[in-house]
C-alpha cells in the first residue's frame, strides 16, 4: 500500500484589480473577487440609484448598462466588468432630465419609484425600432417588475418617449 502524496493547493485570490468606467469617470480599484456589481456601485461608488430588489436577476431593479447593454448588476461580479463602460441611472443625463426621464415625469410613469431606475436603464439600452408596437414595449418591459403602477402609466410614458401614438 502506498501513502497518499502531498498536494499543494493554491491559496485562492481574495481581491482583484479592475479598471472600470462608471458614468464617464474612470477608476482602477481593488475589489473582493466575490463582490457583486450592485454592491460595488451602491456601497463603494455611492451610486444608490441602482436598487437592490430580488438579488436573483428577476425583478430588474438593479439594471445598469454595461457597454450600452442592459445587465442585471445583482448577478454580475465586479471582477467580471474589468475594462468596461458602465452607466447607472445617475449617468443618463448630465443636465436636466433626458427625454425618457421627462416622459416618465410627464406621464406619471412611477409611483413609489423603486423600480423606475431599472426600467429607465432597460429602456435606455434598447433601440425602440427593434421593438415595434405595443407588444414591443411590453416585451422590453417584461423583465422589470413594478408592484405599484399597473404599468399603464409606464406604457404611456414609453409611448411618449418613443414617439408612438397610443394604441
Amino acid at each position: 500500500m502506498t501513502s497518499p502524496q502531498a498536494r499543494t493547493v493554491d491559496t485562492p485570490v481574495a481581491e482583484v484589480e479592475v479598471q472600470i468606467i462608471v458614468n464617464g469617470d474612470s477608476a482602477r480599484v481593488v475589489v473582493p473577487v466575490r463582490q457583486l456589481l450592485v454592491d460595488f456601485l451602491r456601497d463603494d461608488l455611492r451610486h444608490t440609484g441602482t436598487h437592490v430588489g430580488c438579488e436573483q436577476g428577476i425583478c430588474g431593479a438593479c439594471t445598469v448598462l454595461v457597454d450600452g447593454e442592459p445587465v442585471r448588476s445583482c448577478i454580475v461580479l465586479t471582477a467580471q466588468v474589468d475594462g468596461v463602460d458602465i452607466t447607472t441611472v445617475e449617468g443618463l443625463s448630465q443636465e436636466g432630465l433626458n427625454p425618457l426621464q421627462q416622459a416618465f415625469k410627464d406621464n406619471h410613469g412611477l409611483q413609489c419609484g423603486y423600480c423606475t431606475p431599472g426600467i429607465l436603464m432597460t429602456l435606455s439600452g434598447v433601440d425602440p425600432e427593434d421593438y415595434p408596437g405595443e407588444e414591443g414595449i411590453r416585451e422590453v418591459l417584461s423583465g422589470n417588475l413594478c408592484r405599484c403602477t399597473g404599468y399603464e402609466s409606464i406604457l404611456r410614458a414609453v409611448r411618449d418617449a418613443w414617439g408612438r401614438a397610443e394604441q
